[in-house]
């Protein structure tokens, strides 16, 4: 077992490694800027944004309904069918849920392919893990924890929000990382990074902080590059500066 982890440790470490070195010394400086075009800068916004307003949606939804599960759920067949949705949710390929987010938030709502339509995608494919991560969190906790608050007269609510929820908010934060994918983001963020950072109109479309325009992530920017045959360094450096962002959230 120990040369087992060993080699999948050394596998990942020169994965990583051969990705993020051979972006990075095939990157000019000018690979780093927010143009339009011949640049990562947009990318790197936009994937961000992205997840950020991914969690906004996932994040509250995710946690009370892992609250529910354990704390007011009664075993039953109720209870094992919500358990059941929320597995069989889990195990969904990202591709099933990037079609299922063209067909709910694209054709049936009307939204455009933009950061949202994008965003409440993602949040589909993070809400199975925060809701277990917060269920498990709770459950986890000494039972003393929840007598001895309601015993010095604390109501339910107050013992979960005041006591539980920042007791076990470091294991909760496990279940809130998330990686953008891109055979998600491909049907339901669209592509263009033509942004203006002098205009922070909600509504406009070169605006940054418009989540109904469409987003090109670094995900995506890689996906048309390499197929389109187009600039290999600058998907390159898309793909290192990805590994190190991915690397970081999860340090």
């Amino acid at each position: 077992f120990y040369g087992i982890a060993l080699f999948f440790f050394l596998l990942l470490v020169g994965f990583a490694g051969k990705v993020i070195i051979g972006g990075l010394l095939g990157a000019k400086p000018e690979m780093f800027g927010f143009t339009r075009s011949g640049s990562i800068g947009n990318q790197v916004f936009n994937t961000i944004y992205l997840v950020f307003i991914s969690l906004l949606v996932s994040v509250p939804i995710g946690i009370l309904a892992g609250i529910y599960l354990a704390m007011y759920a009664k075993p039953g067949l109720v209870t094992h069918f919500l358990r059941t949705c929320i597995e069989t949710l889990s195990s969904l390929p990202s591709i099933v849920v990037g079609l299922f987010g063209y067909l709910i938030f694209l054709v049936v709502i009307g939204l455009s392919k933009s950061l949202l339509a994008g965003a409440l995608s993602i949040s589909i494919l993070s809400l199975p893990l925060i809701t277990t991560t917060t269920e498990d969190a709770i459950k986890g906790l000494p039972e003393g924890y929840y007598h001895g608050s309601m015993g010095l007269g604390a109501t339910k609510w107050q013992t979960i929000f005041h006591v539980l929820l920042p007791a076990c908010l470091s294991r909760i934060m496990t279940g809130v990382i998330l990686a953008a994918e891109a055979a998600v983001l491909l049907y339901t963020t669209g592509s263009g990074s033509d942004l203006r950072w002098n205009n922070f109109s909600f509504t406009s479309p070169t605006s940054p902080i418009n989540v109904l325009r469409p987003a090109e992530t670094l995900s995506i920017q890689i996906w048309n590059l390499q197929t389109n045959g187009q600039d290999r360094a600058l998907a390159n450096l898309s793909s290192a500066v990805l590994m190190i962002l991915v690397l970081a959230f999860s340090i």
